[in-house]
């Protein structure tokens, strides 16, 4: 019997396929990395032939290294990055390069989104995202403004791994979770918001249809056999993005159950029955894999990011990149509080809570007596007092958690587990992650669409939980005392941080 699911999680660096067996348990991995063109500032694109290409090497890698035969492929399913635009014609031939989540130029196009959908409150309302350059709506409508024989040529608008999915089964589908990315889905109804496609002046058909993330959507053709190795009628799953499929691979599938994720960037998510929408716009929610459920979340720029900074800054570094036994025991070294300096982790602007690009890092509070071991310890401060601020956004709007998961490669540092702990009054969870999140999402959804598994719950039979950290009351006590002032930290820094981007 068929009992292994290939995941494909198509990154921004590249994709990685992951065979995983019926345990969750990854029986081989297979990469390769595609580059990002940033033609002027604040663009940034991929070439759709290099998600091909990516897609058919790693998976004739991962069949010729492992010895699984093609044939015990139960299904194939996608994870994803999230908020881009690829416009295929109708022949589904890419009609440009895809403009790619990081991607800033259409700020003038999100102003008229915000126009044209009644505002930024009512936008808001119905998508669970504040308007933005970032999502999929705004980019579209640069290529129209900016690219009208392309905007003309336009069939459909697809995501990476819709595309991946179009590769294998000829077949054009989105699912939910990539749907709500957009900024053109209608979040409650789980359907396309014809109303706010009509009012930006986009014809509907540009949108494929959404499903949820278990659908199988097709089975891999004859010509996507050959040019991968799979076996020709194998049932291809749609999936979903990859913050749903790191959502479900965290095993946060059931109501109030909330997750950490840290890794170069970093978020605080909470799913959810229904969408949690903060007066001020400070968090935003997507679908989850899950039909029943979103999730909300904070995000932040840079986590894991600051840490490798701080890294080169205090040359803690082996050839392979920064060196963070090193910087793990100078942050060790010293005391909760990091003897009264505080880091403002803002290296590339920051989303949530401020979504403010104009703010900036800063280390406040240094002295003389102060060396490379505070400077350390207030980097790990400083990004969990801002998980902190977002954990508390999220309890304002009802969220009731008492228990936190944490993923990423930043959980594997003991220390910054226990800052999280202290930080949050709670104690800490990690799972047991033999593969990656999101390839192990991705997976999961696979899974259910074919049988396999039954349902989302599964997670917990999957992913092994172990507590990890509990909260030190004395360290506790003490953030408590520094959180507020981080926060006002912050506020008296904002009109400087302005004053400086506009010199």
């Amino acid at each position: 019997m068929a009992a292994f699911i290939l995941a494909h999680d198509l990154g921004t660096t590249g994709n990685k396929a992951t065979l995983i067996d019926a345990a969750g348990k990854p029986v081989a991995s297979a990469f390769e990395g595609y580059p990002t063109a940033y033609p002027q500032p604040n663009w940034a694109e991929q070439d759709a032939s290099d998600w091909q290409r990516a897609l058919a090497s790693t998976t004739r890698s991962l069949l010729s290294q492992s010895a699984i035969d093609a044939s015990q492929i139960a299904a194939i399913s996608f994870s994803g990055h999230m908020q881009g635009a690829l416009v295929i014609d109708d022949a589904g031939n890419p009609l440009r390069p895809a403009i790619i989540w990081a991607d800033q130029r259409a700020t003038q196009q999100a102003a008229f989104i915000a126009q044209a959908g009644g505002g930024e409150d009512a936008v808001y309302r119905l998508t669970g995202h504040r308007v933005s350059a970032a999502y999929t709506a705004a980019k579209v409508l640069w290529i129209k403004d900016h690219q009208p024989e392309i905007y003309q040529r336009a069939c459909r608008v697809l995501q990476p791994k819709d595309y991946a999915a179009f590769l294998l089964t000829g077949q054009i589908a989105t699912d939910y979770s990539d749907a709500s990315g957009t900024q053109l889905f209608d979040l409650e109804q789980r359907r396309w918001s014809r109303e706010l496609i009509a009012a930006l002046g986009l014809p509907a058909h540009l949108f494929p249809d959404a499903v949820p993330s278990t659908t199988v959507i097709g089975q891999v053709t004859p010509e996507a056999a050959r040019m991968t190795g799979l076996m020709a009628g194998t049932p291809v799953v749609i999936g979903g993005g990859d913050g749903a499929c790191a959502t479900v691979g965290s095993g946060a599938v059931h109501e109030g159950d909330a997750y950490t994720y840290i890794g170069s960037s970093s978020w605080l998510a909470l799913s959810a029955r229904r969408p949690l929408l903060d007066p001020q716009q400070r968090i935003v929610t997507f679908a989850h894999l899950d039909p029943a459920l979103c999730f909300s979340l904070g995000n932040m720029q840079a986590a894991g990011g600051a840490f490798d900074w701080l890294g080169r800054l205090l040359s803690c570094h082996t050839e392979a990149g920064p060196d963070y036994h090193e910087l793990d025991a100078l942050a060790a070294s010293t005391p909760p509080g990091a003897g009264g300096v505080l880091c403002l982790p803002y290296l590339l602007g920051e989303r949530s809570p401020h979504w403010n690009p104009q703010a900036r890092a800063a280390f406040v509070g240094l002295s003389m007596a102060h060396g490379r071991a505070e400077m350390a310890r207030a980097v790990l401060e400083g990004v969990a007092f801002n998980l902190r601020w977002i954990l508390d956004v999220l309890r304002a709007q009802g969220a009731r958690i008492h228990r936190m998961c944490v993923i990423g490669g930043g959980a594997r540092s003991a220390v910054w587990r226990q800052i999280l702990a202290d930080m949050y009054g709670m104690p800490l969870l990690r799972p047991h992650l033999d593969a990656t999140a999101t390839a192990l999402g991705a997976a999961i959804a696979g899974g259910i669409g074919v049988g396999l598994f039954t349902d989302f719950s599964v997670a917990g039979r999957l992913i092994p939980v172990v507590e990890a950290e509990s909260p030190v009351l004395e360290h506790s006590q003490r953030y408590a005392a520094l959180y507020p002032l981080f926060q006002r930290t912050y506020t008296a820094l904002k009109p400087i941080f302005d004053q400086l981007t506009a010199l």
